[in-house]
């Protein structure tokens, strides 16, 4: 692993560079939010931002893609075109650590053994992801220590930048990562003395999330409390919108459908929600999840039993999106932590 020194007035002009010869997704500023856009010719990305509104998982697995294009002809349905292979080399910069993380738990799910997307595996191959520590965490909702991730992780990237107050200190973590030193020229190596200053850095960082859950503390009683009555307590005020599913960067519920135009199709994969009535209605008419209740406990029970259970890792990364979103403020870490009471 390379470790190289970048000057802060140098960082803009440097991932411009890479913008001018590929696609480069970066935090931008979009009305009063920070999202993440294709950065345009000339355009500088945005250095100071707390988080984008939106997670970049969509890079990888978009809100909306069509798999494939078929054509219906007398002997029946042929395939026309597959998505496959139609994916382009591009780089995300400036994903926060939280956000990177996700990126492993999708991994996790997305590129099993016996199970694989080849559509999420291509778009994430083919994706250089340059992420930006959190030397300050931007947000009193910010809970990444509580669910297995710190300010400074590098999980889910391939370089990481820490800023040091006049320079960046560059960590090259992958092969991806390395060629674009390779692009970036000869950086000056990092010392000892800026080493130790991430791990100050790093402690003082973690000192400042104050937002603490339980995490996996709460799975024993998920385990043995399917039918509580806790259950009764959470969901009252929910409107059942999405919001914080689609915010979601773990997240990954989705609906495929074939939609015809005379003899042309096409097969749609887009984001669904377990927080929507129709989430779970089967082809009969029949609706296992009737309530809101119950579609509140799938979510809990997902990022905190289901999927430990099969990943060993909760499904959430301490973003705090939901919390700071939620229209009727329901707060996930309150229900984490009351249910830790029980």
């Amino acid at each position: 692993m390379e470790k190289r020194i970048i000057k802060k007035e140098n960082l803009a002009g440097l991932v411009k560079k890479l913008a001018a010869e590929r696609t480069v997704y970066a935090p931008v500023m979009e009305g009063d939010n920070v999202v993440y856009a294709a950065l345009e010719n000339g355009k500088e990305p945005l250095l100071e931002y707390g988080n984008t509104k939106d997670a970049p998982k969509n890079l990888f697995f978009p809100q909306a893609e069509t798999l494939l294009r078929f054509l219906r002809t007398k002997r029946g349905m042929e395939l026309k075109e597959d998505a496959t292979g139609k994916a382009k080399e591009v780089v995300l910069f400036g994903v926060r650590p939280c956000d990177a993380r996700s990126f492993v738990l999708l991994d996790s799910l997305f590129d099993q053994e016996h199970w694989k997307d080849p559509y999420y595996i291509e778009r994430r191959s083919k994706t250089t992801v340059i992420s930006k520590g959190c030397v300050h965490p931007p947000y009193s909702t910010c809970f990444c220590t509580s669910v297995g991730g710190h300010p400074l992780s590098a999980e889910g990237a391939d370089v990481l930048l820490t800023d040091l107050g006049d320079a960046y200190l560059a960590e090259f973590l992958t092969p991806k990562g390395e060629k674009l030193l390779e692009k970036w020229g000869d950086l000056p190596k990092a010392d000892d003395a800026a080493e130790a200053k991430k791990k100050d850095l790093l402690a003082k960082a973690e000192s400042e999330i104050k937002s603490k859950i339980p995490g996996k503390e709460i799975k024993n009683w998920l385990d043995a409390n399917f039918e509580n009555p806790f259950w009764d307590t959470i969901h009252k005020s929910c409107l059942a919108c999405g919001t914080c599913t689609y915010l979601c960067p773990t997240c990954h519920c989705f609906d495929i459908t074939d939609e015809m135009k005379k003899e042309d199709g096409k097969r749609v994969r887009s984001w669904d929600s377990c927080m929507y009535w129709l989430f779970t209605q089967e082809t009969s008419g029949h609706n296992p999840r009737t309530s809101q209740k119950q579609r509140w406990r799938q979510r809990l029970m997902h990022k905190f039993k289901y999927f430990v259970d099969n990943f060993d890792a909760i499904a959430c990364v301490g973003c705090g999106r939901c919390v700071m979103y939620c229209p009727v403020n329901i707060d996930i870490r309150k229900i984490v932590t009351d249910i830790s009471k029980l």
